[in-house]
């Protein structure tokens, strides 16, 4: 503590103004932004509309493209079959991606989760869950819960 006064009396003598900042925490590169859990309509039989109706929000928080190759997206459950994993997909810096639960074409935009089957195929719990994103290596990147039977939706 004697040396930072020391510096600290030397810097003002010389006329410089000295800041401290405190540290903030940053949050994740990736971050998931929102949970579509109770996809619109009722009731929810799987049709791929409905399916689809569901779906994860991620975004890069950075300046930087991030490769998502490898990575995963899943649910609390921590069923095989509740993974979606990250193909060939690199996330434009400062982009959002939507991953939906039923069929469709992939873009830059929106990538698909390919389930069908009927009410089995619903991926997010209509009252309370977990979605996880992990890194290639198996990583926690990022997590959103919710718990709420007021909202359709969960913002992260």
């Amino acid at each position: 503590m004697r040396t930072r006064s020391l510096l600290m009396g030397a810097a003002l003598a010389a006329g410089v103004v000295v800041v401290s900042q405190p540290a903030h925490a940053a949050g994740p590169a990736i971050q998931i932004t929102k949970i579509y859990y109770d996809s619109p309509g009722s009731p929810d039989f799987g049709a791929n509309s409905s399916l689809n109706g569901e779906y994860v929000r991620i975004n890069n928080m950075t300046r930087k493209a991030v490769s998502l190759k490898g990575w995963t997206l899943r649910d609390k459950t921590n069923r095989a079959d509740h993974v979606y994993t990250f193909g060939a997909f690199t996330l434009g810096a400062g982009k959002t991606v939507t991953v939906r639960t039923g069929k469709g074409r992939n873009t830059t935009t929106t990538l698909y989760w390919g389930r069908s089957g009927g009410t089995l195929a619903y991926i997010w719990n209509q009252v309370k869950d977990t979605a996880y994103v992990r890194n290639a290596s198996g990583k926690l990147v990022d997590s959103c819960s919710y718990n709420s039977t007021r909202a359709d939706y969960k913002v992260c």
